[in-house]
C-alpha cells in the first residue's frame, strides 16, 4: 500500500513539491513569454493546505491574466506555428476550450513542446518532410533499447492538426495548404495492445486489493472486468474547478465527475453514459450486477449504509481515487500476486470482452455491452437490447468460467 503522505499532499495549479517543500511554478509558456515570476517558495503554508491551495490559485490566476494580456498584444497570427497554437488556445471560440480536462491536459503539455521546439517555423516554409523529421525526433526512445515514443509524437502532431483546423476556420493564410500536406504523411502508429487479463488474474488482484484495505478498488476491478467498463467510467475523474459540469465532490482546488451509488437501482442495474460518448451519441449503457459473479462477490462485503455518494472511494482519504494513486495501487497488487507486469489496469475491460468472445457470446451482444453505437435501433430499443445483451454475455461468461474450473 502506498504511503499516506503521498496521497494527502495538497495539489493545486502550478504546485510542485521539492524535498517536501511546496513551490509554485509558472508554466514554461508564461516564462518563455517573459513572465517575471518563475517560482514562489510556499514553505510558510506547509501545514495550512487550504491556504496553500488558495495561494497557488491566486498565483496561477495572476499568471494567466498576465499571459492573457500579453497574448492580447502579441498573439496575432504572424504565420508561425507558435502564433497559430497560441491563437488556438486563446480564442474563446476555439474548440480547444471544449476539450475535456483529460484531453486538454496532455494537449497543453505537447503544445508547449511544439512551441519550444518548432514554434518559430513559418507555416509557409515547412512541408511534409520537415514534419516527418519532427515526428522522428519526438518519437526517439527515452534511452537506448527503450521502445519508440510513438504516442508522444502522434499527440504532438494531433495538436498541430487541431490548431490548423481552427486556423482554417478563421481563414488564416497557409493553414489549409499545410493541413492538406499533413494528410499525405503516413505517421507510424503504435502497436495494438494484445494483453488481456483472465478471470483468474482479476480474482488475484481483487484479493490483493482487499488484503491491502482497498475493497473499493477490488469492486472497481470487478466492474471493469465483469461489466467491461472503462476505467474512467468506474472511478471517475478529477477536473479543474473551471469545468462546467456540476459536482458535489470538491478537494484541493479540483472537483470530481464520476459514477454515484444512485446510478445503481433497486434491481442492482448500473446505468451510465460512457465518457467517450456523452458528447456524441449520448447513449446509455446498463450493467446488471446480479449476473456478474465478481461484482456480486464484492458487493456482498459492502453494507447498505456504505452505498451512498461516489461509487468508488479511496478508504485512505474518503474521496474518489486520484488517478496516480489508483495506478500505483494497481501495480502494487498486481506485482504482489505475480500477475504479468505487462497487464495494465485499463486492460481489464479488454479482458472481459475477450472472455465473452471465448464464451461464444454474440458479437452484437458484446458491442452493446461495450457501449458501441448501433445505428439500426432507436434509443428506446437500444436501451432494452443493451441490458438484455449484457445479461446474456454475463451468463455465458459465468458458464464458460465454471466449465474451466
Amino acid at each position: 500500500m502506498e504511503p499516506r503522505e503521498t496521497e494527502t499532499k495538497a495539489r493545486a495549479p502550478g504546485l510542485t513539491w521539492r524535498n517536501g517543500r511546496p513551490v509554485w511554478r509558472a508554466t514554461k509558456t508564461a516564462i518563455a513569454a517573459g513572465y517575471p515570476v518563475k517560482n514562489v517558495n510556499l514553505s510558510s503554508y506547509l501545514n495550512q493546505p487550504t491556504l496553500l491551495v488558495q495561494r497557488c490559485e491566486r498565483l496561477q490566476a495572476e499568471m494567466l491574466a498576465w499571459v492573457s494580456g500579453r497574448k492580447g498584444r502579441i498573439t496575432e497570427f504572424d504565420g508561425t506555428i507558435r502564433s497559430l497554437i497560441e491563437v488556438w488556445q486563446a480564442d474563446p471560440e476555439s474548440p480547444y476550450h471544449k476539450l475535456k480536462s483529460s484531453t486538454k491536459k496532455p494537449y497543453d503539455v505537447y503544445a508547449r513542446m511544439v512551441i519550444m521546439e518548432v514554434g518559430s517555423k513559418l507555416i509557409d516554409d515547412v512541408d511534409g518532410r520537415d514534419v516527418k523529421r519532427w515526428f522522428n525526433a519526438w518519437a526517439k526512445p527515452k534511452k537506448s533499447g527503450a521502445p519508440l515514443q510513438i504516442p508522444k509524437a502522434r499527440t504532438a502532431i494531433a495538436v498541430i492538426k487541431s490548431a490548423l483546423s481552427f486556423g482554417i476556420m478563421c481563414r488564416k493564410p497557409g493553414c489549409a495548404a499545410f493541413k492538406a500536406v499533413l494528410a499525405e504523411v503516413d505517421f507510424p502508429v503504435p502497436a495494438s495492445r494484445t494483453t488481456a487479463p483472465t478471470a483468474d488474474d482479476t480474482t488475484k488482484v481483487r484479493q490483493a486489493a482487499r488484503a491491502a484495505g482497498h475493497g473499493a478498488a477490488a469492486l472497481a476491478y470487478a466492474i471493469q472486468f465483469d461489466g467491461a467498463v472503462r476505467q474512467w467510467d468506474v472511478i471517475g475523474e478529477w477536473v479543474p474547478m473551471s469545468d462546467p459540469r456540476p459536482s458535489i465532490v470538491l478537494d484541493r482546488g479540483m472537483k470530481w465527475i464520476g459514477p454515484m451509488w444512485s446510478q445503481v437501482d433497486e434491481n442492482q442495474v448500473f446505468r451510465f453514459t460512457p465518457s467517450k460518448t456523452e458528447n456524441t451519441t449520448g447513449k446509455e449503457v446498463a450493467v446488471d450486477f446480479t449476473v456478474c459473479p465478481m461484482i456480486m462477490e464484492e458487493l456482498a462485503l459492502i453494507t447498505s449504509e456504505q452505498r451512498k455518494g461516489p461509487l468508488i472511494v479511496n478508504p485512505v482519504t474518503g474521496k474518489p481515487y486520484r488517478p496516480d494513486y489508483f495506478q500505483k495501487l494497481w501495480r502494487t497488487v498486481r506485482d504482489a500476486q505475480e500477475v504479468s507486469p505487462a497487464i495494465w489496469n485499463r486492460d481489464l475491460r479488454a479482458g472481459g470482452i475477450t472472455e465473452g468472445r471465448a464464451a461464444d457470446a454474440s458479437t452484437d451482444d458484446l458491442a452493446k455491452l461495450a457501449g458501441h453505437a448501433n445505428k439500426r435501433t432507436t434509443a428506446k430499443v437500444y436501451d432494452r437490447a443493451q441490458i438484455e445483451a449484457a445479461r446474456r454475455v454475463a451468463v455465458a461468461r459465468a458458464a464458460h468460467r465454471s466449465k474451466k474450473s
